[in-house]
């Protein structure tokens, strides 16, 4: 729902970008932003907590394609039309007769408001007979990374309001809106409440990293694990170890999957990626240095790296 105060704020430049910026550079910068003015990044730090709440609200109009397309029409009608939250024209002798040369209320030449406004806003969006609904608010909350995956009820404390009981979906990524029906401002004339519209920041995890649906997770193994294959232990998220096989040659890098235990949304349920990271022994004893010299002696005399510097050359 278009604000009185959008005329007056120009979120392409609180987000710093251009008003032709895509959806995905959007995402990106306001993903950078919010982690570095979060107030769990900046505790005790009012200045950053307003900046948080600024740059919040500008990329829930920006992220949002509908809004997006209003706010823009909204803007380049320039600072002389001011719009209630609801929608209604302030003053219609002030925003028209500034426009159409100061002729009289209802002298536009046999045009109606409606007419005029339909012409302007594609059959008068934005402008309602009746009750108007209230004002949609914004607002954001920060989860560990297990509540995101696992979901959960919360409570969220409304400014100057009663506490808003939100039911987080399992799966809910970094940066995700979560809608909430008739729980923003009410209607200023007995229409429906507009709605809270929820931006989730998600803490990192020291083990798991997001992937869509899949989480990823590295696994160190020895060297001779990786040698000569092993059956390992590898972690899963709020659950038991797996065990997994590193078949004989494993190179450092390959990915072991385990179906069936990343992220269940409503989307699907992704997998869990193992990572195989050889572990590199950071001491020897002199014996081991010695028995692996006798390794290298006994293998062929190939240099890995012998390819690679040949394809250098082409």
């Amino acid at each position: 729902m278009a604000s009185q105060d959008w005329f007056d704020k120009d979120f392409y430049a609180v987000l710093g970008v251009s008003k032709d910026v895509s959806e995905a550079e959007l995402k990106k910068t306001y993903r950078k932003l919010a982690r570095q003015y979060h107030p769990d990044s900046n505790p005790g730090n009012a200045a950053a907590e307003a900046k948080f709440k600024e740059i919040s609200e500008a990329n829930s109009v920006l992220s949002d394609p509908e809004l997006r397309r209003e706010y823009d029409q909204i803007r380049a009608m320039g600072s002389g039309a001011r719009f209630t939250a609801g929608g209604q024209p302030g003053n219609f002798e002030d925003v028209f007769g500034g426009m159409f040369g100061q002729q009289q209320r209802g002298g536009f030449q046999g045009a109606s408001f409606e007419d005029l406004l339909g012409g302007m806003f594609g059959g008068g969006q934005g402008f309602r007979q009746g009750p108007t609904p209230g004002r949609d608010i914004t607002a954001a909350t920060t989860l560990d990374f297990v509540t995101a995956i696992k979901g959960e009820t919360i409570k969220l404390q409304a400014a100057g309001g009663n506490p808003i009981t939100v039911k987080i979906p399992a799966g809910v990524a970094d940066g995700q809106k979560i809608k909430l029906k008739g729980k923003g401002e009410p209607s200023p004339n007995g229409g429906p409440a507009g709605d809270l519209v929820l931006t989730v920041a998600v803490r990192e995890h020291p083990v798991f990293q997001r992937d869509g649906l899949n989480l990823r997770v590295t696994v160190p193994v020895t060297f001779v694990e990786a040698a000569l294959g092993a059956t390992i232990e590898v972690p899963t998220l709020g659950g038991d170890p797996v065990k997994l096989k590193v078949a004989p040659g494993t190179p450092n890098g390959r990915i072991l999957r385990v179906k069936g235990r990343g992220v269940t949304s409503a989307k699907g349920t992704g997998d869990l990626l193992a990572e195989v990271e050889i572990a590199v022994p950071s001491r020897l004893t002199d014996e081991a240095a010695e028995l692996l010299r006798k390794f290298d002696e006994s293998m062929p005399k190939e240099n890995p790296r012998g390819d690679l510097l040949q394809k250098a050359k082409t």
